[in-house]
This record gives C-alpha cells, sequence and structure tokens, in this order.
C-alpha cells in the first residue's frame, strides 16, 4: 500500500526543532515498515489546529488522490481540533485515511473522539483565559513564578478532568456495545473495542480483565 503522510506541528518553534514532528514521523514509520507499505510523499504544516487553512494538507490530499495512496497521520488531532472539521475532511476529501494510533477506528469512534477533544480543547482555554483574566485583576503581573506554578497546578487539575472525560467516553461506547450490538461477555467487547480502534486508558489493546474491570456483569449491564 502506497502512503501519503501529513504532520503538523503548533508553532514555528516545534517545527524548527523537531518538536513533535519526530515522533509523528516515528509512528508513521514504524507503521509502514510493520505493514510492507511504502512513503511515496510526506507534507509537514506549521499551523494551528483551530484553522482550517492549510496549504499543505490540501497539497497532501490532492497527491493522494493522483497516486491513489493512504493519506497517513500519526494523531487523529494532527488533523484538527475541531469535530466538523475532521468529519468533513473525512467525509468530502475522496481518500482514504490512516491513523497511527487508532488503527481500525471506525467513522463512530472517531465522531466520539473527536467530539471529546474538541470540547476538552475548548474548556482548556476558557479555563486559561479565565485564570489569567483573574490574576491580572487581582494586580498580578503575568508570567511571574506564581503564576506559572498556577498554571502548572491548573494543567494537573485539567490532566484529570480529560481523562474522567476520556473513561466516560469509553463507558458510552461499552454500553453501546452491550445495548445495541447485544454482545454480553467480556471477550466479546473486548474484540469489538479492538477493532473500532478504542485504546484502553494506558493506550493498549482491550483483553477480557481490562473489559471486567470497567464492566463487571455485562449480562446485568444488558438487562438493565
Amino acid at each position: 500500500m502506497q502512503y501519503i503522510a501529513y504532520y503538523r506541528v503548533s508553532t514555528k518553534r516545534q517545527g524548527q526543532s523537531g518538536l513533535g514532528l519526530e515522533a509523528q514521523q516515528s509512528a508513521v514509520a514504524h507503521h509502514i515498515g510493520s505493514t510492507g507499505g511504502k512513503l511515496v510523499g510526506e507534507f509537514k504544516e506549521v499551523e494551528s489546529g483551530r484553522k482550517d487553512d492549510r496549504p499543505q494538507l490540501k497539497e497532501a490530499l490532492e497527491e493522494a488522490k493522483q497516486v491513489g495512496a493512504t493519506v497517513i497521520i500519526a494523531k487523529l488531532d494532527r488533523l484538527g481540533r475541531r469535530a466538523s472539521y475532521i468529519l468533513r475532511l473525512i467525509d468530502e476529501s475522496g481518500v482514504e485515511f490512516y491513523i497511527c494510533d487508532m488503527p481500525n477506528a471506525d467513522k463512530l469512534t472517531i465522531t466520539i473522539l473527536a467530539a471529546v477533544a474538541e470540547r476538552e480543547a475548548e474548556n482548556i482555554s476558557k479555563r486559561t483565559k479565565a485564570a489569567l483574566a483573574a490574576k491580572k485583576a487581582r494586580g498580578a503581573k503575568l508570567g511571574n513564578p506564581r503564576i506559572l506554578e498556577a498554571q502548572k497546578a491548573s494543567l494537573k487539575v485539567n490532566e484529570k478532568k480529560n481523562k474522567r472525560r476520556q473513561e466516560a467516553t469509553r463507558m458510552f461506547i461499552i454500553r453501546e456495545i452491550i445495548h445495541k450490538g447485544r454482545v454480553t461477555t467480556h471477550a466479546g467487547i473486548a474484540e469489538c473495542l479492538n477493532a473500532r480502534g478504542i485504546p484502553t486508558a494506558r493506550g493498549g489493546q482491550w483483553h477480557t480483565t481490562t473489559v471486567r474491570r470497567l464492566i463487571p456483569n455485562p449480562v446485568k449491564e444488558y438487562a438493565a
């Protein structure tokens, strides 16, 4: 299979230093190397994920159409931060996408995870702006050590909240598998989650034991 790689970093500093870019290239190279694929093109963008105007992404899509290649990206958020934009790309681009950290993801999975990521990005932005505005109103100088420490503490809180949201998303999908798919065994649920490309909290594959920790009795859940 032929692949066109698309990488995106948010700042010029990241683009110049390779920070973030190397990890993306490594993920792409690992997949292509492990499957015997062929990399026929690479496109790098230095742009915010919130902006829709992406010349390099546009070129990557056009190139993929011409040669019949799949566009490969390391993570879903490299395509963008807005769920509507990501879904429109997938629906209207006319090319196939492969997401390295979601290898078996279907459209439903991408829809849910993109929406969760978008909401979390919005909440983080709002909380950061509110915290800075409150500090400024109290006469604090932005950028001083105390504020930086407060921001670090805030980031830790946000990370915990994000983990809880991701956990809630996984539970929503599991319950959907049970009720709509009528799958009531731990092994069956694990198989469905892996087929959809849903990672565990640690980013790994699902097994009977990991499902059992979340849903001890799927049959009881189905009957509820």
